[in-house]
C-alpha cells in the first residue's frame, strides 16, 4: 500500500485514462461549448455533441451570437462531464480547441443522421430528428481539439486512502509544479 496523500491542491496528477477519456467522450451527450464575446466575456452553453473522429460536433442555427463569436475568433473551449453516464461522477475532461463551421450538404449529409442516431435510440424518433434539423440556416460545428486537460477523481480518492499505484499518477501540471509553490510561498506557507 502506497502512503495516502495529503496535497489535496495538486491534482493535475490525476488525468484521465484515455481508454475512459475515449469511453465518456462517445457515451455523453451534453457538453458545455465555450468561446469569448467581442466585449471579451467569456460564455458558455449546454449543447448536445456528437464525439467522432477525435472531434466534437455540434449544430445550431447560423443567427446565434456564437457563431458570429466563433466567425471572429475560433478559438473555443468544450467541457465534459462524467455525472450521469455509467462512469459515475468525478472525471472531467475539458478541451481547448478551434471550431470550424460547416455549412456544406456533404458534412450535413453524414452528421445529421450520426448526431441524431446518438442522441435517439429509436430509428423513427432519430429520422424525424433529421428531418427537423435540416433547416436552412443551420450549422455544424467541429471542434478540433489542441489541449486536453483531464480529471479523475477516483484517482484522487484511492491517493488519499493510499492505494493509487505511484505508476497511476501523471505528471504534476505547471499549475501544480510552479505555480501552486509559488503561490504557497506569496501566502507565507512555504
Amino acid at each position: 500500500m502506497a502512503e495516502a496523500i495529503h496535497d489535496y491542491e495538486a491534482v493535475s496528477t490525476y488525468p484521465l485514462d484515455p481508454d475512459k477519456r475515449e469511453e465518456l467522450l462517445t457515451t455523453h451527450r451534453e457538453c458545455v461549448l465555450m468561446w469569448g464575446t467581442k466585449d471579451g466575456w467569456p460564455v458558455g452553453v449546454i449543447m448536445s455533441y456528437l464525439w467522432a473522429e477525435g472531434r466534437f460536433w455540434l449544430t445550431l442555427g447560423a443567427h446565434r451570437h456564437r457563431v458570429a463569436a466563433i466567425r471572429r475568433d475560433p478559438r473555443v473551449s468544450v467541457c465534459v462531464t462524467s455525472t450521469g453516464t455509467p462512469l459515475g461522477g468525478g472525471k472531467t475532461v475539458t478541451v481547448k480547441g478551434r471550431a470550424i463551421i460547416h455549412e456544406d450538404r456533404e458534412t450535413k449529409d453524414w452528421f445529421y443522421p450520426a448526431f441524431a442516431g446518438h442522441l435517439n435510440p429509436d430509428p423513427a424518433a432519430a429520422a424525424a430528428f433529421v428531418t427537423m434539423l435540416d433547416s436552412p440556416v443551420r450549422v455544424v460545428l467541429e471542434v478540433i481539439p489542441e489541449k486536453w486537460i483531464t480529471y479523475d477523481g477516483a484517482k484522487m480518492f484511492a491517493d488519499a486512502a493510499g492505494m493509487l499505484a505511484p505508476e497511476a499518477r501523471g505528471p504534476r501540471l505547471s499549475s501544480d509544479a510552479e505555480r501552486l509553490p509559488a503561490e504557497l510561498k506569496r501566502r507565507g506557507l512555504a
